[in-house]
């Protein structure tokens, strides 16, 4: 077994920022996704555009893309990055309001921790607009979906197990940056 190294460390043990500087510019791309579990009511409510406060999906849609383009703020270690793409996508079901969060760039480090904060800022954002009608809401499954780009390559998570899978060679990584790259484009 491999021992474990933590980038975010220096040979004392203190908290760092990783120098990317030395790391070639590509296509990297994360997804990330969260749930609000609530009740059939406010998933009614939300629908028919009833919420006192507003809009919930559109807010939500914007304070994630804001939380997005805020993530170094809020993750001390975290690269100030220059987005390209952000979009989150509300969908509503039964008893519950499903998000996905993707961030996008072309830059020397991943866009994990921006996907994630946009899909659990978003949630959060839910919550807020809905408490008066279920302080009991949920917010679950704040998770990594996806990512490409980067020495890793492509990583997605199974659908079935839970479990993740990984690619890890250099031509899978540039195969789907720049197949990235090429629809982002369009």
């Amino acid at each position: 077994m491999a021992e474990l190294t933590f980038t975010h460390l220096d040979a004392r043990g203190r908290a760092r920022m990783v120098d990317v500087g030395a790391k070639p510019i590509t296509w990297r791309s994360a997804t990330a996704s969260a749930i609000v579990r609530t009740t059939p009511a406010v998933i009614r409510a939300i629908r028919r555009q009833a919420v006192a406060k507003g809009d919930v999906l559109a807010t939500a849609r914007i304070a994630g893309i804001q939380a997005a383009k805020r993530t170094s703020g809020l993750i001390p270690l975290c690269h100030g990055l220059l987005l390209e793409a952000v979009a989150v996508d509300l969908v509503l079901g039964r008893s519950e309001v499903r998000i996905s969060a993707t961030c996008a760039l072309n830059g020397r480090t991943g866009v994990e921790m921006e996907a994630l904060t946009a899909a659990a800022v978003a949630a959060l954002t839910v919550y807020d607009m809905c408490k008066a009608l279920d302080r009991g809401m949920v917010i679950d499954a704040v998770r990594l979906e996806a990512k490409s780009g980067g020495r890793s390559g492509q990583w997605t998570r199974a659908r079935s197990s839970g479990v993740s899978r990984s690619a890890k060679t250099a031509s899978s990584a540039k195969r789907t940056g720049s197949a990235r790259k090429r629809s982002h484009r369009r």
